[in-house]
């Protein structure tokens, strides 16, 4: 059955909801939104697999020290080289903690490239830590997803009937 012309919604031709759609998260699309298809098991990788891949990381890296240890460098570079991986860990998992309750400027997110890159094994168990209760980013998607489906409502029933009709008491 076709309807009629000019009465299908033209921001709706994808068969979504119109308006403010949900911005995927990575490893989780937009299930989200919902906690559905397959959410908790997502969950459940998504920290299974950071902390693999934190132990995987701290692996590495005792090889590099005991590369360092071998080459005979001095305790001094060796105390250097972990306190660098200590420091940099400790600050990509709190700018990365912070990530998931508020958005960095680009600006910051570039400089900060860099240290994030060093404090890996950081980042990956706060991606650890957070996937315990939710998805990584998941308060920060669903603040901004409700604010925006708010405003949108606020938005669409504000104005109904053609305004020229309106009575206007003089």
């Amino acid at each position: 059955m076709s309807e009629a012309p000019g009465t299908q919604d033209p921001s709706n031709t994808t068969g979504t909801e119109p308006g403010p759609q949900p911005e995927p998260i990575r490893f989780f699309g937009t299930t989200w939104v919902d906690h559905d298809g397959g959410y908790g098991a997502r969950r459940a990788g998504v920290a299974i697999g950071s902390l693999a891949a934190a132990a995987a990381g701290c692996f590495v890296l005792r090889f590099a020290y005991e590369g360092l240890t071998i080459a005979n460098v001095g305790q001094f570079v060796n105390l250097l080289v972990v306190l660098m991986f200590a420091i940099c860990s400790a600050v990509a998992f709190r700018r990365t903690w912070e990530g998931f309750t508020r958005r960095h400027d680009p600006a910051s997110q570039a400089s900060a490239r860099g240290l994030m890159a060093i404090g890996f094994v950081g980042t990956l168990l706060a991606h650890f830590l957070r996937s315990l209760s939710e998805a990584p980013g998941e308060k920060l998607h669903r603040e901004e997803y409700e604010a925006a489906r708010t405003q949108y409502e606020k938005r669409t029933s504000r104005r109904t009937g053609n305004p020229s009709r309106k009575n206007r008491k003089r």
